[in-house]
């Protein structure tokens, strides 16, 4: 048998989808299970318009190696139906929702995975799932990868049974709580087939690490530009990655950025991982630059650069993304406009109820458990903590202002304790 046996896929988004045709290549049973709600609804419809055959297309001849088509052979409405005998648990959803699917999983079904892989964590996640697993009596491998390995998205805008995959990553990353295993090897040649370099660390708390929006997002979200275009009422369109007064990006937005960047590295350092180069994972990992705008030397010794110095290189890697430096001029010498994307504000769900978009909130919670474990390894985070209060204040004032209006519970402050509780019992672990 294969290492990673029958696969059980939990999520019903485009990364479920995509990872569906990878994993389908495989020998063993491919089965998908997705909670009960509307979005869900849709994509069960549209599965079973195709008799539970799913298909990838991509929009860049480069990453052909991602698309293709692969069959669903059991497919569960609602995690609390999952039946049946499965080797493998891919949790395909946002971190935050890693305890509410495992929670819903019968204790036989949960008990017969050999190994959980999380796709998308945060820092603890690993910790979280193994020690959830481990007081149900169950003991599986858990590996955990630094992030999901693309782009990947509805092409009509709403669920359905294919997905197009616009961009991958050159690089992404992963470690197991045993070690080198095969299954973490069948998924890096998984990964590497399809284009992908799935690099090896030595602790799940390192690959959970290596997600620049970890770095990026608290700063970009949690500062007075973007919260008011979330939060308030028909707020003009800003936009992400722009300079200010278009988007968010100014000096001082920066100097939290780096401030932050470092006070995640020293928590890195707590759990007995290694920090990033913030510059050098932002340009290698993520977008490069020319070498005009960035001296490649400068990036090799960002580390031990004054901070003053860091501030300045990193605010000039922003604007020197403001258009995509590699895209080809129009007739009017006009690039892409790289950095165009816009910040979302609050909306009506699929129940009718304000929610808070996607980012800040799973930031939130990334950064809340970034703080608990702070605080739990004795870890100052002076600047994590002004981010998060900045959005607290916001989110308070928002619900305020809907007043009797219906509302998400995300529109609350929240402490994440039980999940916290679960990672620091489980972050001294190894297995």
């Amino acid at each position: 048998m294969d290492e990673l046996g029958n696969i059980l896929i939990a999520g019903t988004g485009p990364v479920a989808v995509q990872s569906a045709v990878l994993l389908g290549r495989l020998p063993g049973t491919l089965g998908l299970a997705g909670r009960e709600s509307q979005r869900a609804a849709a994509f069960f419809a549209a599965l079973e318009t195709t008799a539970g055959t799913v298909r990838a297309e991509v929009q860049n001849l480069a990453h052909a190696a991602l698309a293709g088509e692969a069959q669903i052979e059991h497919v569960f409405h609602g995690y609390g139906s999952v039946a049946g005998e499965w080797d493998t648990l891919l949790l395909a959803v946002t971190a935050d929702a890693y305890l509410p699917v495992l929670r819903q999983l019968a204790g036989e079904v949960l008990a017969g995975f050999e190994r959980i892989v999380l796709l998308s964590p945060t820092m603890g996640s690993g910790a979280l799932v193994r020690e959830y697993a481990n007081a149900r009596g169950a003991d599986p491998e858990v590996i955990s990868f630094s992030s999901y390995l693309g782009d990947t998205r509805w092409p009509q805008g709403h669920p359905g049974a294919a997905v197009l995959t616009a961009g991958a990553k050159v690089r992404i990353y992963a470690a197991s709580n045993r070690g080198i295993s095969p299954g973490l090897e069948r998924l890096r040649a998984v990964h590497e087939a399809a284009g992908t370099e799935l690099a090896v660390l030595g602790l799940p708390a390192e690959a959970e690490a290596r997600n620049i929006s970890l770095y990026v997002h608290p700063a970009l979200f949690m500062n007075e530009v973007t919260l008011r275009a979330v939060f308030a009422a028909e707020p003009p369109t800003q936009y992400v990655y722009k300079l200010y007064p278009e988007g968010p990006v100014t000096p001082s937005m920066i100097h939290a950025m780096v401030q932050q960047w470092r006070e995640l590295s020293a928590i890195v350092t707590a759990l007995g991982g290694k920090g990033v180069n913030l510059l050098a994972f932002m340009l290698q990992d993520g977008y490069p630059v020319h070498p005009q705008s960035i001296d490649p030397e400068q990036v090799a010794a960002f580390e031990q650069l004054p901070a003053i110095h860091q501030e300045y290189l990193v605010y000039v890697r922003y604007a020197s993304l403001l258009v995509d430096p590699f895209s080809e001029p129009d007739a009017h010498g006009r690039y892409f406009d790289f950095s165009a994307i816009p910040i979302r504000p609050i909306f009506r769900n699929d129940a009718g109820h304000w929610d808070v978009p996607r980012m800040p909130k799973e930031d939130y919670y990334r950064t809340k458990i970034i703080q608990g474990l702070a605080r739990h390894l004795a870890v100052p985070c002076p600047m994590i903590d002004r981010l998060l209060a900045a959005y607290e204040s916001a989110l308070t004032q928002a619900a305020q202002g809907l007043g009797a209006q219906p509302r998400s519970a995300d529109f609350a402050v929240q402490d994440f304790g039980e999940d916290l509780g679960m990672i620091r019992a489980g972050s001294g672990r190894a297995s």
